[in-house]
C-alpha cells in the first residue's frame, strides 16, 4: 500500500510540476523559454547527488561489521542504478539547454567533464556488480568502488567555483547561500521540482530494491538446487547409473517387481508339479541364485512330494 501511495504522489507531483513549469512560470527575461529546462535539469542533477550519497552510506553500513547485512548491499546497487539514470538525464538535458544558450551541444567544460566522469565511474560500478563472485566478495569490492566513485561528487559540485567555466554558478546552494532568482513562481517551482523528483527517486529505488531482493532469493534457490543436483549426480557403483532420484527409484521398483514375479512363478510351479520345483530352483540359480537348489543326485522320484 505504501508503494502505491508513493507512486501516486510521485505521478501527481510531476503532473503539477509540468503545469507550473510550462504554464504558470513566466519565461526568463534573458534566456526565454529555454530556461524552462531548468525545472528538469536541476532536480535530476541534485537527485543524482542524492542517489550516489545513499549508495555511499549503504556501502559504509555494509563494510561496518556490526551493521553488515545483505539489505545494504542491495540498496547501494539499486540507488546507484537510479543515480546513473539521473546523471544521464542531467547530461542530456544540459546539452539541450546549452545548444540555444551557448551555441554548442557540448564543451569540455569543467562541470560537464567531471559530470561525464562521474557517469562512467558509476557505470563501471554497476558492471562490477555483475562480476561472478560470492555475495561477500561482491559486496566488499563494490562498497570500496562506490566510496572511491563518490569522491567525484564534490568535485562536480564545486567545479564552477574552483575553475572558470561556461556553466553558470550555483543558483541556490552557492557559497554565499544567496538565492539568485526573482519573483515568487520561479524559486517556488524550482523547489517543488526538487521535491517531485525526490518522490520519483524514492519510488524507483523502492521498486528496484524489491526486484533485487526477489532476484537475490532466486539466485539462492538456484544455488541450492544446483547443490542438490550435484549430490544426486554421484555414481552408484552397484547399479552403474547416475543417482538421479527418479531414475534410481524407477530402477529399484523394476528390480523388486521382477524378483516378486520370479518368486511367484516358483511357488506356482512347486504346487502344480513337484518335479518342476527342481527345474525352477535351477532356473532361479541361473537367474540370480534366489531359488533353493536341489542336489543333482536326487531324482524327481525321491522328492518328498511324490
Amino acid at each position: 500500500m505504501t508503494g502505491k501511495l508513493l507512486g501516486v504522489a510521485s505521478g501527481v507531483s510531476l503532473a503539477v510540476l509540468a503545469v507550473l513549469a510550462l504554464v504558470v512560470v513566466p519565461p526568463d527575461a534573458v534566456q526565454g523559454d529555454a530556461q524552462r529546462l531548468m525545472y528538469v535539469h536541476v532536480p535530476t542533477a541534485w537527485l543524482a547527488y542524492l542517489a550516489f550519497f545513499v549508495t555511499a552510506v549503504a556501502s559504509v553500513l555494509w563494510l561496518w561489521p556490526r551493521s553488515r547485512a545483505p539489505h545494504w548491499d542491495l540498496l547501494a546497487g539499486s540507488s546507484a542504478e537510479v543515480g546513473v539514470v539521473f546523471t544521464g538525464l542531467t547530461l542530456a538535458l544540459g546539452s539541450l539547454w546549452g545548444r540555444p544558450i551557448w551555441g554548442t551541444w557540448w564543451e569540455w567544460d569543467a562541470r560537464l567533464t567531471t559530470t561525464l566522469v562521474l557517469f562512467f565511474l558509476y557505470v563501471g560500478y554497476l558492471a562490477l556488480r555483475r562480476t561472478g563472485a560470492t555475495a561477500d566478495e561482491r559486496g566488499k569490492r563494490c562498497a570500496i568502488a562506490a566510496l572511491i566513485a563518490f569522491a567525484d561528487v564534490p568535485v562536480v559540485h564545486f567545479s564552477v567555483t574552483w575553475w572558470e567555466t561556461l556553466h553558470q554558478d550555483a543558483t541556490v546552494f552557492n557559497p554565499d547561500l544567496d538565492v539568485r532568482m526573482e519573483g515568487f513562481w520561479m524559486p517556488f517551482t524550482l523547489v517543488f521540482s526538487v521535491l517531485a523528483f525526490t518522490l520519483l527517486y524514492a519510488t524507483l529505488v523502492r521498486t528496484r530494491l524489491r526486484l533485487a531482493e526477489l532476484d537475490e532469493g532466486r539466485e539462492e534457490r538456484e544455488l541450492q538446487r544446483a547443490i542438490e543436483e550435484r549430490r544426486r549426480a554421484e555414481v552408484v557403483p552397484s547399479l552403474g547409473v547416475a543417482a538421479d532420484g527418479r531414475q534410481l527409484g524407477l530402477r529399484r521398483r523394476r528390480v523388486r517387481a521382477h524378483r516378486r514375479r520370479r518368486r511367484g512363478l516358483r511357488r506356482v510351479a512347486a504346487r502344480t508339479d513337484p518335479a518342476g520345483r527342481a527345474v525352477v530352483a535351477r532356473r532361479g540359480r541361473w537367474l540370480g541364485g534366489r531359488g533353493r537348489a536341489t542336489s543333482p543326485s536326487r531324482s524327481p522320484a525321491s522328492s518328498p512330494w511324490s
